[in-house]
Order: structure tokens, then C-alpha cells, then sequence
């Protein structure tokens, strides 16, 4: 049987209680929600957690939560209230955030430095295929 673990990229840290908790969440609309999201990171130690369909405009990037347990959400949406990702990353990581790229409405980077590696955080929303077609051509 063969491993699913790379020990050549130090996989001992993860193994030694080291530790990274991702995860991603279609909130289908993160408006007056953006606390309750934060609640149930922090509640579950998520340290980062991609975003769909935020249905934002614009762009930017705000801390949400309590001091020492809050979470920064960066995130992009288009001219209208519809779509848009967005990215929470907790607090302790923030201040490794190298670069933040914004494609378009429904394509977010967060570039990451943990301990001597780079981690990239990519979240992209596609409308579903009730949408129609040349909704979907952003990604083009």
C-alpha cells in the first residue's frame, strides 16, 4: 500500500501536532452573517476557509471576532450583490499573508508563508448550470 504523505516535505510536523484545519463554505450570502461564519471557525479552530457566493460588491479585507480569536476575511465580488468568494484566515497566520490576488468576481488568491514553505489559497465560484452562459465566461 502506498502512502498518501510526502515525508520528503517535513509531513513529521503534522505528525508532531503540528497542525493546519482548512475548510470551504457556499454561505449563499455572507450579508449581516459575517460574524456568525467567524463563530463557527473559531469555534471549530479552522484556520483558513474559503467562500462562495459571499454576494459582496467590491473588494476589501476586515477582522471579524473577539482579539486573539478572530479570523480576517479578504474577499471580491462583482459591480452586483450576486456571486463572490472570500477567504477567512485566522489571526495567528494574518501577518504571513504575502500576497492577495484578485482575478475577478469569482476568483481569489491568498498567498501564505508557513514556517519555511508557501502555501497558496485559491477559492473560485462558478455559477451553478441554472445560470446563464456568459455568466460563466468570467473565468475565460
Amino acid at each position: 500500500m502506498q502512502s498518501c504523505v510526502n515525508d520528503d516535505l517535513g509531513a513529521d510536523r503534522l505528525r508532531e501536532g503540528w497542525g493546519f484545519r482548512v475548510g470551504t463554505w457556499n454561505v449563499d450570502s455572507l450579508t449581516g452573517r459575517a460574524g456568525e461564519v467567524e463563530e463557527a471557525l473559531s469555534a471549530r479552530k479552522v484556520d483558513v476557509t474559503c467562500i462562495q457566493e459571499t454576494r459582496w460588491k467590491g473588494s476589501g479585507c476586515k477582522f471579524y471576532g473577539t482579539k486573539g480569536k478572530r479570523h480576517k476575511l479578504f474577499w471580491v465580488g462583482g459591480e452586483e450583490r450576486l456571486d463572490g468568494v472570500g477567504i477567512f484566515i485566522v489571526q495567528k497566520w494574518v501577518d504571513n499573508v504575502v500576497s492577495v490576488e484578485r482575478h475577478s468576481k469569482g476568483v481569489l488568491i491568498l498567498k501564505v508563508v508557513l514556517n519555511s514553505g508557501l502555501l497558496n489559497i485559491l477559492t473560485v465560484y462558478v455559477p451553478h448550470s441554472r445560470k446563464l452562459e456568459e455568466e460563466k465566461e468570467f473565468l475565460e
